[in-house]
């Protein structure tokens, strides 16, 4: 069996076709080869032989005058070459060249070019117009429910179908879903929060490290401060031996000082030196009202009150403040064992044959409103002898 030598592709190196080495004639050699003994052999050039144009005389010679380029016939002959539709025409086998519509197969109207599962089949149209409904005298609800219930629907306006959706999605398309959907965002960014990954207030060093030192540091501060401003109780005590002092002004006339038997009773005014311990104290203290309570221990009757406005007293100190009080008791006859001390100690001291008035013991509380201070507070002081501050005449005994 005799093979087909010859290649089956185009020769871009060499002359116009392909040859077979061992059936073809071979060429005649070239007039290089036959040059005289001696004489010099011509050069080729090194450009492509791919530009033929641009070559010289000499290499179109050794190539016989043919170009290396692209030929159409050094290629095997495909058979008759077709048009680029395939020798045929779509619109003139669809038999209306002039009124060719491109919506026809995608309306309801018109010719079907497609074929397809079995559109264009049917020799009638696949669409029928409905006929206007006829128009009644009613009502606009009578007129709507006839026409619902008994005229044909015409359904070509109605909208196609669109995407469908899950129900996780429906879900997240929902008030609830989308309150979800922020409840777990912020879930995840507190446990990044607290795993120490993000910070808070959309911040990347406001870390939970960070927090607890400047929780701690407002705490120190806050601590300080309120050490400094929180005013404390003061404590109070007599300042003399002679407590009570006689009163002065329009607080001595605005209270009458007798001493009667029958009916058994006593008034008289008087101030009560009192001394204020505010050594706790680092910013003044400020006192919005007083209120005083005169007790006699030996019975535990209220023999006194007194009431003291506002006033403000120097830090890391012992102010005297003087608070007015109103000595009045009422008893049950001259017997009385109150009434009795009392009269005694406020006697002239010329009806005493060493001139010596015994003293009197009391108990003075003090209901204290101390500005900076949710409530009131209370502090006491008690004496044993305390001299009278006024003096009978020696008629009255």
């Amino acid at each position: 069996m005799e093979y087909d030598r010859k290649s089956a592709v185009s020769s871009f190196y060499g002359a116009r076709r392909s040859i077979d080495a061992l059936n073809d004639t071979p060429a005649p050699a070239s007039s290089g080869n036959n040059l005289p003994r001696g004489a010099a052999r011509p050069r080729a050039e090194s450009q492509s032989s791919f530009y033929a144009d641009r070559q010289s005389r000499t290499s179109q010679d050794l190539l016989n005058a043919q170009s290396a380029g692209y030929n159409a016939s050094s290629f095997f002959a495909a058979g008759r070459q077709e048009p680029l539709k395939g020798g045929r025409d779509e619109e003139e086998e669809a038999g209306h060249p002039d009124n060719w519509d491109v919506f026809a197969d995608f309306n309801n109207t018109g010719p079907k070019y497609s074929t397809a599962f079995g559109i264009g089949k049917h020799q009638e149209p696949a669409y029928q117009q409905l006929p206007p409904p006829t128009p009644i005298a009613a009502s606009k609800l009578e007129r709507s429910d006839t026409d619902s219930a008994v005229a044909p629907v015409e359904l070509v306006t109605v909208p196609a179908l669109g995407p469908e959706w899950d129900r996780s999605e429906m879900k997240k398309m929902t008030k609830s879903g989308r309150r979800e959907i922020k409840n777990d965002e912020r879930r995840a960014q507190w446990r990044a929060w607290n795993r120490g990954e993000i910070g808070l207030c959309g911040t990347r060093w406001f870390t939970k490290k960070f927090l607890v030192f400047f929780i701690f540091a407002w705490c120190a501060i806050i601590a300080i401060v309120l050490a400094i401003t929180i005013p404390r109780v003061p404590g109070i005590s007599f300042y003399s031996t002679s407590p009570l002092v006689a009163a002065t002004g329009n607080f001595n006339s605005s209270i009458p000082t007798e001493f009667s038997r029958s009916p058994a009773n006593f008034s008289f005014p008087a101030f009560a030196d009192i001394q204020v311990d505010t050594t706790s104290n680092v910013i003044p203290l400020t006192f919005n009202h007083i209120d005083a309570q005169v007790w006699y221990p030996a019975s535990n009757f209220q023999i006194g009150t007194g009431y003291f406005g506002r006033v403000t007293l120097p830090a890391h100190s012992f102010p005297v403040i003087q608070i007015p009080l109103n000595f009045s008791y009422i008893a049950p006859n001259d017997t009385d064992p109150t009434w009795v001390a009392w009269y005694n100690a406020c006697k002239n001291s010329g009806t005493y044959t060493n001139g010596v008035r015994p003293g009197v013991s009391f108990e003075i509380i003090l209901t204290m409103d101390i500005q900076g201070l949710p409530s009131t507070t209370t502090a006491s002081a008690e004496v044993d002898a305390a001299a009278c501050p006024i003096e009978l005449s020696i008629s009255s005994a």
